[in-house]
């Protein structure tokens, strides 16, 4: 199934925006500026980057928006009361998320959300309505695929990692193939937020790695994010959660896909089993080399 049941992922997006804390630093610090007064996290998730702007201007208003009450729950407990979390989703158009903030914004991030939206001009077009003068929008989108593991891991066939990337690029284009009303976006993000009316649209990509050999926690956190990768393309863990829906507005995928192959799959068992002898935890040859970019418009004064 291609359907995401949010609920379910609530602590994933929680880890992750823990995981994810030093790099949402570094960003939220190159976004704001001094005389911001309103920044606005669409998509929140567990509340990572909306934790870092408040922090990077405490004096600040920070309004985190969802569409999921048990991520927001996430977001509101990792905040700690730093942010205003509030219950919308960019699917509703900009009203509601002109109501749920109350007042234009300097700074609208979205990361990894966009994406899930049918219309994905048309949402970007309503984050871009939510600025004031001289506002930003900013969405983390896209990038290079992350590189954590031997071409050859001495288990199955060479350049595993490989297609779990294209594994996951056709589980992608599914979902999006199954969203009601989804509507292709034939461009890149840059045209998007300029046929929004942004201007001084720029990308910028940030490089992240880990030294190698990985410590125990960098070794467990990355080992976590590929079991999490895996159950989402293993037809018979999605199986077990299917029927649900969700407030994103995702549809129902088809009956089941075969996302990696058998042979594939099987191995990915065996590196993910702890009790097992080729288990990634017991290599020292792991890396955690990612590249994030984010692509920024300005409404003009």
């Amino acid at each position: 199934m291609t359907e995401i049941n949010w609920a379910d992922q609530a602590e994933h997006l929680r880890s992750s925006a823990t995981d994810d804390a030093g790099w949402n630093e570094i960003v939220a610090a190159g976004l704001v500026r001094p005389t911001d007064r309103v920044l606005v996290d669409v998509g929140c998730g567990g509340g990572g980057m909306a934790k870092a702007l408040a922090a990077a201007l405490p004096a600040a208003t920070v309004v985190a928006l969802d569409a999921d009450e048990q991520v927001l729950r996430q977001a509101r407990e990792h905040t700690g009361g730093a942010v205003r979390c509030e219950l919308v989703s960019m699917d509703d158009g900009p009203e509601p998320l002109r109501q749920a903030i109350g007042t234009p914004a300097d700074l609208v991030w979205a990361s990894a959300s966009v994406h899930h939206a049918a219309d994905q001009q048309s949402a970007i077009d309503a984050l871009a309505s939510l600025l004031a003068p001289g506002g930003r929008l900013a969405l983390a989108e896209g990038g290079l695929p992350a590189r954590s593991l031997p071409w050859d891991l001495g288990i199955g066939e060479p350049g595993l990692e490989l297609r779990l990337d294209l594994a996951q690029d056709r589980w992608f284009a599914g979902m999006r193939a199954v969203l009601p009303g989804s509507v292709p976006m034939p461009y890149g993000w840059t045209d998007a937020l300029r046929r929004a009316g942004l201007t001084g649209v720029t990308t910028r990509t940030i490089l992240t790695e880990k030294p190698v050999p990985l410590s125990d926690e960098d070794r467990t956190k990355l080992i976590e994010q590929f079991r999490h990768r895996i159950d989402r393309l293993d037809p018979t863990a999605t199986a077990e959660n299917s029927g649900h829906g969700h407030g994103h507005g995702h549809g129902h995928g088809p009956a089941q896909e075969e996302w990696l192959s058998p042979d594939d799959l099987a191995v990915w068992r065996q590196l993910l089993d702890p009790a097992g002898p080729h288990h990634l935890g017991r290599r020292t040859d792991l890396a955690a080399i990612s590249a994030r970019s984010i692509h920024v418009g300005h409404l003009p004064a």
